[in-house]
């Protein structure tokens, strides 16, 4: 896997995370102070219900937008990095084997005039 993309689900994983986590805890800490109770007391799940589920999942939803964006965003700046070992031709794989010591000089220029 490329270094770039190794970064992006790195950083997107951490702000996701931060993105659920903070949310989270200021919603429970709300909820066992007893804020936000109407004139029916806390409801279903003390006071946490739906509501809170459903702002989770939209934490969660722009969290991977944003990731998806940054991840879109490193791919495109970078081409090159991305798949160029299957994009290279036979003569630099030829020339990086030499420049290694894989094969001696006298392989390289036969291979190599088998090529050209």
């Amino acid at each position: 896997m490329n270094k770039n993309i190794k970064t992006a689900l790195i950083i997107g994983g951490v702000i996701v995370a931060i993105l659920i986590i903070v949310p989270l805890i200021f919603g429970l800490i709300g909820g066992w102070q007893g804020y936000g109770y109407g004139m029916m007391g806390p409801g279903m799940m003390g006071g946490f219900g739906w509501g809170g589920l459903m702002g989770i999942g939209m934490v969660v939803f722009w969290g991977l937008v944003i990731w998806g964006i940054v991840a879109l965003v490193r791919g495109v700046a970078s081409p090159g990095n991305s798949g160029s070992s299957s994009q290279d031709s036979a003569l630099e794989i030829l020339k990086r084997r030499y420049a290694r010591g894989e094969i001696n000089k006298q392989e390289y220029e036969e291979r190599k005039k088998d090529l050209i």
